[in-house]
């Protein structure tokens, strides 16, 4: 029994130690708060070319590279219903689909958009929006939806490198 114990008390040790030692450090952002606000500033360009249908002026949002991405929801059956678009031509492509489908306005909750720099050159956003499109079969009924955006600092200019827009399902009925 003791023999037991002993075993259960250096393992609580082990696993104690463990998890101590493996826990991150806590480190300031490595961007600056200008910088942060620089990228904030480049998210609300974005919606407001978004919502003008400016598609050239979002081309020049993106970095390019064939492995800039768009997350998006698709209106091929093949691709499924929502698709990732690699590369800057598919990107322009299906910005393009979805302005020309009609009106397109994000809103999003600005009190909730969050900047974090990951390393001095890359970034991540996220912000919860409402997307209100008639793109796909959709019916232009506002939706709550999530977009996460990764930068990337190509000279001195943040650029899309990736741009991940998440629906967010219902939530689930009550139950009585």
């Amino acid at each position: 029994m003791q023999k037991t114990s002993f075993a259960a008390a250096l393992i609580l040790a082990i696993l104690a130690a463990g998890s101590a030692n493996a826990a991150p450090a806590v480190s300031e952002d490595p961007l600056d708060a200008r910088t942060l606000g620089t990228i904030g500033a480049r998210f609300g360009a974005l919606i407001d070319l978004a919502n003008r249908h400016d598609t050239e002026a979002l081309h020049g949002m993106f970095w390019q590279s064939p492995s800039a991405l768009l997350v998006a929801k698709s209106a091929v059956p093949s691709e499924g219903n929502w698709a990732g678009f690699w590369g800057n031509d598919a990107i322009d492509r299906k910005l393009r689909d979805i302005a020309a489908s009609g009106p397109v306005v994000l809103t999003p909750d600005l009190s909730r958009l969050k900047v974090v720099g990951l390393t001095p050159e890359l970034a991540e956003s996220y912000a919860p929006l409402d997307i209100r499109v008639s793109y796909a079969g959709q019916d232009g009924t506002p939706r709550p939806f999530l977009m996460i955006i990764n930068w990337i600092k190509v000279s001195e200019d943040w650029k899309i490198a990736s741009e991940i827009i998440l629906p967010v399902p219902p939530a689930p009925a009550a139950k009585n």
